[in-house]
């Protein structure tokens, strides 16, 4: 979907549609007062028969209103002032862009400075209009033999906006729309099936990223680099796999080489059987999005690639299977990681962390300033905080606090959880330095207490994105989330 800026007056629009708001208490915007105006009361006497209420998400089509140039006009309705808050927004949002889909149009123009939100400035409004009505403009359909005709749903999109508002109005959708484009990425490597997404496949995708790109490199490592750095816990997962596990390192270099990168680690398991502590069969196939981490750091990269953002970002993805073979990891084997700790493995399905830590080690060779993992790591993450919030835990106030605040900016919310030193205790092994599970309670936690044992040597955040990564039942498919919060945290860590 394009976007882009208009700074006509509203009664003298043209084109396919025109996009007004109408609050519940049947009054129209003051742009829509002056098109009303316009159209000798068309407006005015359309909501006085009650065909329009102005309820929160209602819409209404009306084409060729006489005495205007533009071939239709579609009410919103925006419910109540005092209820409009920023979910809110995004229903008015989500609302006109099923009825423009319906509508035929082609075009449209919207005003947003019309939707009153406490808090929020014009180009929140378009960052947040533009990225919802491209998501919802997103299908995956290249793997259908008939490929289902698309509807002639909306192409353009027209902000109208004042001229002194242009320029920060540009950038807002300059950003939704390299945030966007990231979100697709990461929803179109999450939603294609095991036996196309392998790790080799990631590993494609993320030299494709790179080729001809003067700010992007890579570096694939294969499980013979691997084993020379000693990565014990990483391999260990992939010992019962045909598909050779791959280690990346896509690298952005925006800023000068003495500035240290931010890290993103992202979990690729790109199918998880559960190995030899095999999963239950139901729901087995959704297993395909274990890898939702590692889209969401090459979703990110792509974004930050697109606005040639003046920050050095480095994106790590440790990629494999985790299946069952002769040659799998038992429950009760005993590894060396790379940082030379051993693991008691009593959990096979415990395995994002054993091919984490190793790439939280390597993280370290960067000298980042910050290093954020991202996972589908816990069931039990879904357990405490549903399908809303992504759970965070670290080890820096700082970088915590930052990423909230951030997660609000950009309505992707995450909820931090403890990470006290009394959890470690479930992480006791008679045989090893550690285990790699710490029992039924706090699931979340004491797999976070895990990785912090790998993270000691700089500023660390752990996503556990279980609940967000991907929709199930007849919504099924990778969401894209949290491409929006780490670009936002990019952003925010750009020097004025």
């Amino acid at each position: 979907m394009e976007f882009s800026l208009k700074h006509n007056t509203p009664e003298n629009a043209r084109g396919a549609c025109q996009v007004l708001t109408v609050g519940q208490a049947r009054k129209l915007s003051k742009n829509g007062q002056r098109v009303d105006k316009a159209c000798k009361g068309v407006l005015s006497s359309v909501l006085k028969r009650g065909d329009m209420e102005g309820r929160l998400g209602q819409t209404l089509l009306l084409p060729q209103v006489p005495g205007l140039a533009v071939q239709r006009v579609l009410l919103v309705g925006c419910g109540k002032d005092s209820d409009m808050n920023e979910r809110n927004y995004i229903r008015i949002i989500n609302a006109m862009a099923r009825a423009l889909a319906d509508s035929g149009a082609r075009d449209a123009e919207f005003y947003p400075e019309d939707v009153k939100l406490k808090g929020r400035d014009l180009p929140w409004k378009i960052r947040h209009a533009a990225l919802t009505l491209a998501n919802s403009d997103y299908r995956f359909d290249q793997l259908k033999s008939g490929k289902p005709e698309r509807a002639r749903g909306l192409r353009k999109l027209g902000f109208n906006v004042t001229r002194g508002d242009a320029a920060r109005a540009r950038q807002a959708i300059e950003q939704a729309s390299a945030i966007s484009a990231g979100m697709s990425l990461a929803r179109d490597l999450g939603n294609l099936p095991a036996n196309v997404c392998t790790p080799g496949h990631i590993a494609k995708t993320a030299r494709q990223l790179a080729s001809g790109e003067k700010r992007l490199r890579v570096n694939v490592l294969d499980e013979a680099d691997m084993k020379k750095l000693k990565m014990g816990s990483l391999l260990s997962v992939s010992a019962g796999s045909r598909q050779p596990a791959k280690l990346i390192a896509l690298e952005y270099r925006g800023a000068a080489a003495k500035e240290q990168p931010i890290a993103l680690v992202g979990k690729g398991v790109t199918f998880d059987t559960g190995g030899i502590s095999l999963k239950p069969g139901a729901a087995m196939d959704e297993m395909k999005f274990d890898m939702c981490g590692a889209a969401s750091v090459l979703g990110t990269l792509k974004a930050v690639n697109q606005m040639q953002l003046p920050i050095n970002v480095v994106g790590i993805v440790p990629a494999t299977e985790n299946m069952p073979d002769g040659l799998a990891t038992k429950p009760g084997d005993i590894v060396t990681s790379m940082s030379g700790q051993t693991i008691e493995i009593l959990n096979t399905d415990a395995e994002g962390r054993l091919i984490l830590c190793d790439a939280l080690t390597y993280a370290g060779k960067f000298k980042p300033r910050c290093v954020i993992d991202i996972a589908t790591l816990t069931g039990a993450a879904i357990i405490a905080l549903g399908k809303v919030p992504s759970a965070v835990l670290g080890n820096d106030r700082g970088l915590i606090d930052a990423l909230i605040k951030c997660g609000h900016q950009i309505e992707d919310k995450i909820w931090e959880l403890p990470l006290w030193d009394e959890y470690q205790d479930q992480l006791k092994s008679n045989f090893a330095d550690m285990a790699n599970i710490g029992g039924r309670d706090a699931g979340t936690i004491t797999a976070a207490c895990f990785l912090s044992r790998f993270t000691k040597d700089y500023k660390w955040a752990h996503l556990d994105i279980a609940g967000t990564a991907w929709k199930s039942g007849e919504d099924k498919g990778a969401t894209g989330r949290p491409v929006p919060l780490l670009t936002q945290y990019i952003l925010s860590q750009i020097k004025p």
